[in-house]
């Protein structure tokens, strides 16, 4: 930890003012430090980036695809240590840190194949005679990835991968809650020769994100974070008209017709709020309930949210773990005395627990107006708000009618009606039945304020390409 940060193939000390102190969420404790990055070693990093950069581009398919490849099999080499990690320093459940473990490795593998079989090079057909003219894929250069707190392995994976395959030099900087799980790609860097500088960590606060961000350097950047941040992002990215991708927040709606089985759709509005202790974008945290069915869905759901186990999910079998970070704590409280300013009606849970570390119970508050915050605003918790509809319609305009547009779940047997409401809801991805199961082939991102562009599939690796055309005039072969 005295080095930890990969700059040019090397580990460096920190030479930042900040020290970043990494705590056990289950027991509020702090367990390792390390000292920051300065804004002059992220010079550093954008500098051999830029200089690894012409010869990465140009290094054979094959083998960026085999040390993509070699990435997904050191992950699994390393399983047991990364999942404990992940429930020591984000307060995951053993089952929530494997699958974001196997979503890591997938997304490494998933990159590997797609640039084996994607072609670079496309002859292009023009209506115009004596011209021709081809498609060239090339990658966009130098790219900065900020990536969060809530699924740091995932969220690198889904940005680094990519950017990796496509040919560009990356400059990837964690949150400075869960800095330790990224060091990892660094250690793999190592272990597979990669080329100096084409990987590049540093850690830090706020300032270095804003650093990488601001940096002249760059020729694209990617954050995943809040729209508070994301907004000072893509500022920063129109100083100097690069392109952006940002996933930013959510508020997302679970609309439940009165045809479907209730004991179904429990379990999947349970997933949609609890996993990860709520932390998610995508959580889905205003539940519509068609009124045929609420008598039958809320005393289900209550009992369902009174019987999750919490606790620390190092040394109890647990259904959800604490909040990430004392600061989500404060915040996620903070709604809960909102809630009760409001007179908000709670059926389950609305206070921390009484116990080491920062623990939420998960909460559930019926027939919450539109006018409330906890109805609009995104709390990134264990809490759902629920609503009453009666016709089809009323469900889709309350469903978007939000600023934010990334996903929805759908609940009903009747699959012409969930497939019609899934086309109507704007947002980026609709569950149809379902947990929220993501795949790596499909895309990830969403509308209006969940941020722009895609990633995952083939439009992940598209964000990291950029797309030329070469067209000169005759008949190839004749002049």
């Amino acid at each position: 930890m005295n080095t930890p940060h990969y700059i040019n193939g090397r580990w460096q000390a920190g030479e930042g003012a900040d020290v970043l102190t990494v705590y056990d969420p289950a027991l509020g404790l702090p367990f390792v430090e390390l000292i920051a990055a300065s804004s002059e070693q992220v010079d550093q990093s954008v500098a051999a980036a830029r200089t690894a950069l012409p010869a990465w581009k140009n290094t054979p398919v094959a083998e960026r695809a085999a040390v993509l490849r070699g990435f997904a099999e050191h992950l699994t080499q390393r399983r047991e240590a990364l999942v404990a990690l992940q429930m020591r320093n984000n307060g995951k459940p053993r089952h929530e840190a494997e699958v974001d473990l196997d979503d890591a490795v997938a997304t490494f593998g998933y990159y590997a194949k797609l640039i084996e079989t994607q072609a670079s090079h496309r002859d292009v057909e023009l209506a115009v005679p004596g011209f021709t003219s081809r498609t060239r894929l090339e990658p966009v250069g130098v790219v900065g990835l900020i990536v969060p707190w809530n699924f740091p392995l995932v969220t690198s994976a889904w940005k680094l991968a990519p950017a990796l395959a496509a040919g560009c030099t990356v400059v990837l900087k964690p949150s400075e809650v869960t800095p330790l799980i990224e060091q990892t790609y660094a250690e793999i860097a190592d272990s597979l020769g990669l080329p100096a500088g084409v990987l590049n960590i540093v850690n830090g606060k706020a300032e270095i994100g804003a650093a990488l961000s601001n940096h002249a350097g760059l020729d694209k950047l990617s954050f995943t974070g809040s729209n508070s941040v994301g907004s000072q992002v893509m500022h920063s990215a129109a100083a100097f008209c690069r392109p952006v991708t940002l996933e930013l927040g959510g508020k997302s709606a679970f609309i439940v017709f009165d045809d479907c089985d209730p004991d179904e759709a429990v379990g999947w509005i349970v997933g949609g709020i609890c996993w990860n202790a709520g932390q998610m974008c995508s959580a889905t945290s205003r539940l519509l309930i068609q009124d045929g069915i609420a008598e039958a869905l809320i005393p289900r759901l209550q009992a369902a949210f009174a019987a999750l186990r919490v606790g620390n999910p190092l040394t109890e079998e647990v259904d959800m773990g604490p909040l990430t970070s004392q600061a989500q704590w404060h915040k996620v409280r903070e709604y809960f005395a909102i809630a009760e300013q409001e007179g908000l009606r709670c059926l389950s849970g609305g206070a921390a627990l009484t116990r080491d570390g920062w623990f939420v119970s998960p909460t559930l508050y019926q027939d919450v107006p539109t006018s409330s915050r906890l109805w609009n605003e995104e709390i990134f918790g264990p809490v759902l708000c629920t609503q009453r509809f009666s016709r089809e319609q009323e469900a889709i305009d309350r469903a978007n009618d939000s600023r934010f547009g990334l996903v929805a779940t759908v609940a009903s047997r009747d699959i012409a009606r969930a497939e019609r409401v899934a086309d109507a809801l704007e947002v980026g991805h609709v569950w149809i039945n379902s947990i929220q199961a993501v795949f790596v082939e499909t895309s990830w991102g969403g509308s209006k304020g969940s941020g722009i562009g895609r990633e995952l599939g083939p439009w992940g690796l598209a964000a990291y390409q950029a797309v030329k055309h070469v067209t000169r005039a005759g008949v190839p072969g004749l002049n």
